[in-house]
């Protein structure tokens, strides 16, 4: 039996987008996806890559190790590298600026909310900033990962206190989030009960043992029994 409700809510994309759609909007998800004006290509930087990795103000991990250890070639993360150290020379981004920089790409709406949750999704080790290695590890999953670890990732976006389960109040907190985000232009016809009323059906579906809370294990479970949700993941394979 299929959750009711668009499958944007688990991935917060607007209805409709095509795969490039997608893609694009992806790409433009965190700072070291956007492309600077005049992008080099890898083999004129690869000497000056690894220089700049040794100073900036916070040093990431070598390539060769973050390459072992994500699922991303040497040329990858090396583009992704040049991008994020040209928006943030400092080699780390705190959560004002991963506000701002992500509200550039939702000017219809407020998405201060969502990227809060999306920021501590990326920052695990919750010492409010998100370094290279960071951004690299929770990518690598995101677009590269099995459907199981993306769903564990998704799991963990929506746990918002970590405590190992996903509450009414914080599926409600992360729905209202992605309407604010998306905007009303996005939404025209959007009633104020809407996001509730996706909760208790995502609940009805998800809370096999009706104990109030839904845990990783009925997350996983359900989503896989979903289509359109299956759909939505499968859109991020190779993405970049």
């Amino acid at each position: 039996e299929r959750l009711q409700g668009p499958p944007e809510s688990l991935t917060g994309n607007p209805p409709g987008h095509t795969k490039k759609a997608l893609k694009q909007r992806f790409l433009k998800l965190l700072p070291c996806c956007r492309q600077p004006k005049a992008l080099p290509s890898v083999s004129e930087n690869s000497i000056e890559d690894e220089f700049e990795l040794s100073t900036v103000c916070h040093r990431p991990e070598g390539l060769s190790q973050l390459q072992e250890q994500s699922k991303f070639t040497r040329k990858e993360l090396q583009v992704l590298y040049r991008g994020f150290k040209n928006e943030c020379p400092s080699g780390i981004v705190n959560e004002e600026n991963f506000k701002q920089i992500y509200s550039q790409f939702f000017p219809q709406g407020d998405s201060s909310t969502y990227a809060t949750f999306l920021f501590n999704a990326f920052d695990t080790d919750h010492d409010g900033s998100i370094s290279f290695e960071d951004f690299v590890a929770g990518l690598s999953i995101i677009l590269r990962g099995t459907i199981d670890d993306r769903l564990s990732w998704a799991f963990n976006l929506y746990d918002v206190n970590k405590d190992g389960c996903i509450t009414k109040e914080e599926m409600l907190d992360i729905m209202k989030s992605i309407y604010d985000m998306m905007g009303k232009y996005t939404y025209p016809a959007m009633r104020e009960e809407a996001p509730q009323e996706h909760v208790e059906n995502f609940f009805q579906k998800m809370d096999r043992n009706k104990d109030g809370v839904v845990t990783i294990e009925e997350f996983i479970e359900s989503c896989q029994k979903d289509e359109n949700i299956m759909h939505s993941m499968q859109l991020f394979d190779n993405v970049i």
